[in-house]
């Protein structure tokens, strides 16, 4: 049991539903990020969360994860690439921390795909670019699918 007095839902907008959101270019920022152990146990990624900070869907969030330590040096490579587009995108090169890199305005290209798993419909984030509209690396560009699907 747990003391909810005091608190009005009226007052609070509801949840909204978890529908991916459509692909394209939006503004975010990442707004969290977290070095979390593989499935396998045999490696981690730092997942990072990123919030759309503009337009229809302003305060939705997407996820990407990057396999920086992996016994599959493909994978590896790719997250590297990818964290360098990040980084660029923030103009934060040398981050001492996954944290430096939150909190600042980047354009990230979001795509949509069946998961496997489920059938299911979810967002993966295929780029990264400055807001100016700089260049985007992009995973597709290096070498397909990301790792973590298999």
């Amino acid at each position: 049991m747990a003391n909810l007095n005091g608190f009005d839902a009226s007052a609070v907008e509801p949840l909204g539903d978890f529908e991916p959101v459509p692909a394209g270019k939006y503004k975010a920022q990442i707004t969290a990020s977290e070095m979390k152990p593989t499935k396998q146990g045999d490696g981690s990624f730092l997942e990072l969360e990123l919030t759309i900070v503009d337009g229809a869907y302003k305060g939705r969030k997407v996820w990407d994860r990057l396999n920086l330590n992996n016994p599959n040096a493909k994978a590896v490579e790719i997250a590297k690439r990818t964290l360098s587009s990040i980084c660029r995108a923030v103009n934060v090169l040398r981050p001492a921390d996954s944290v430096a890199l939150h909190n600042i305005p980047l354009m990230i290209t979001v795509k949509m795909r069946k998961r496997e798993d489920n059938g299911e419909m979810t967002n993966e984030i295929k780029g990264y670019a400055k807001c100016d509209g700089g260049a985007t690396t992009s995973q597709a560009a290096q070498g397909g699918k990301p790792p973590w699907i298999r």
